[in-house]
């Protein structure tokens, strides 16, 4: 098995910053609870605006288990065009680069 990356964007009119992080804390705690899960980036671009995150996952199963949850759970809320792609790590070169693995 090998480390599994999924990137989720969407379009997303704010908040921003330090009131996103005010209005997502119990998203982000709930999140870290996800089995499988090693750590998340969240994203933020105002200027594009769009919103989401870069996750590390322990395998593909854990970040497809993952998948099937959050695209549906951000369709609830009424989000649309979501992207979600998973990408296989390639952790020899990353580690020369410092990836945190």
């Amino acid at each position: 098995m090998s480390l599994t990356l999924l990137q989720i964007d969407f379009p997303f009119d704010g908040p921003w910053g330090e009131d996103m992080a005010a209005a997502m804390e119990a998203l982000a705690r709930d999140i870290a609870a996800t089995p499988g899960l090693k750590w998340k980036i969240w994203t933020e671009s105002r200027d594009k605006r769009r919103a989401g995150g870069i996750y590390l996952f322990e395998d593909a199963a854990a970040a497809a288990r993952y998948r099937d949850i959050h695209v549906p759970r951000l369709e609830s809320f009424g989000v649309r065009d979501i992207r979600a792609l998973e990408f296989d790590v390639n952790e020899t070169l990353g580690r020369i680069d410092r990836a945190p693995l």
